[in-house]
């Protein structure tokens, strides 16, 4: 099988500018102006992530920080939606504080209120050595922490030099398609998808987190699993507070790729289903059903937004609906922004046998990975090998007639 990045006609380009212009007014304002598939060429290949609006290529960090922002109006347009911007005006309120394992850790329950009227209410779980430290960094896990079956891998993150955070991104959205709960009616101007809502959530937590001395806010982590590891995925491509990003097991709308697929994989048509998951994306991403090669991104697309910092793609080979051989080369159609921004070893990849979880091994790599580029630990892993050998290992410009 040969990769390829496709790099797109003229024609596109124009369309991607009318796109990111269009995108400075307002959502609903430019929702009925942006070309739709049947108006996009077809690319059968991955478009080129430094490919500028304009047809030039990206020749400086300058010219990579405008890049970064027509690749988030294009995922935002057709894939997510969009988000509020930060509410300001963050009130905390604290639930309880358990001693466990002895006394050796403290788990610490909050209630954050903001947004309108701090209307919006969400529970988040600290876990923190019962001895003051100097700040450590964190790891936020997208699920409720504070669940005794997590709390032997708190320990163990705590044991690794970390702070372990977690929250129940249901406080914001249900997993359902249902709009008048959550924070939807307190944000009737937005057309967030329910990812982008859970996304936004793991960008308040960052919120609290940076208010707690004990916290090292330079060396945040976020990690989590499945759909919980799409959110994670989009939440640290456009939240550069984020030093770290642990998608685990993501699939379709994660690491995984629309055009790059094998049999028994998740495809757009499944994922977007009205009676399945459709409510988790914008509906503009469901009219490229069978259309996926006249999509103006894939999935590295998202993953690109992450570099310079951190990137760790943790999945299963069994883990077929999840899309592996799609996922790796999502990481390499990546690997070229990584490489212009001088850090090809941030963009990270482990795969291990088994299928759709997250288990102690992708723990062993979430923590050697951090415990490297946070705390200094020397690497018990290589990261950047790729399960199929006969997928090429560089990527090939071609070029359409």
């Amino acid at each position: 099988m040969r990769l390829s990045i496709w790099i797109l006609p003229p024609v596109c380009s124009r369309w991607t500018l009318f796109l990111f212009l269009c995108l400075m007014t307002s959502p609903s304002e430019a929702g009925s102006q942006v070309p739709g598939p049947d108006e996009l060429p077809a690319s059968p290949g991955l478009p080129d992530p430094i490919l500028m609006d304009d047809g030039r290529r990206v020749d400086s960090v300058e010219d990579w920080e405008q890049r970064r922002e027509e690749i988030e109006a294009l995922l935002l347009h057709y894939e997510y939606g969009h988000m509020p911007p930060p509410p300001g005006n963050l009130k905390v309120e604290s639930i309880e504080s358990t001693e466990l394992y002895g006394g050796e850790m403290k788990l610490n329950r909050v209630l954050l209120s903001f947004g309108p009227e701090n209307k919006v209410r969400m529970n988040v779980g600290v876990y923190h050595p019962k001895e003051r430290t100097e700040p450590r960094p964190v790891i936020i896990l997208n699920d409720m922490v504070w669940l005794k079956h997590l709390h032997p891998i708190a320990k163990r993150v705590l044991d690794e030099g970390f702070i372990f955070a977690g929250f129940d991104r249901h406080d914001l959205d249900r997993d359902d398609k249902d709009r008048s709960d959550g924070v939807h009616p307190l944000y009737p101007d937005y057309d967030w998808g329910t990812l982008a809502v859970w996304a936004w959530g793991c960008m308040r937590v960052v919120d609290y987190l940076m208010t707690l001395e004990e916290v090292d806010s330079s060396r945040i982590a976020l990690t989590g699993h499945s759909r919980a590891g799409k959110v994670v995925l989009l939440a640290g491509a456009l939240d550069e507070r984020i030093a770290m990003v642990v998608p685990n097991g993501s699939g379709a709308g994660g690491a995984g790729c629309f055009r790059i697929e094998e049999k028994g994989v998740e495809t757009l048509e499944l994922i977007t289903q009205p009676e399945r998951f459709g409510y988790w994306f914008h509906p503009r991403l469901r009219e490229f059903v069978g259309k996926e090669d006249r999509l103006p991104f894939d999935q590295h697309f998202l993953k690109v937004l992450v570099a310079p910092r951190l990137l760790l793609s943790t999945d299963a080979l069994g883990d077929l609906w999840a899309n592996p051989l799609g996922t790796q080369q999502t990481y390499r159609a990546a690997q070229p922004v990584f490489d212009f921004l001088g850090v090809p070893d941030h963009n990270a990849i482990h795969f291990r046998e088994g299928g759709h979880d997250m288990l102690e091994e992708d723990w062993d790599a979430i923590l050697d990975f951090a415990g490297h580029h946070f705390l200094g630990k020397p690497l018990t892993e290589d990261y950047d090998r790729v399960p199929f050998p006969e997928s090429p290992l560089k990527l090939e410009l071609t070029i359409p007639d």
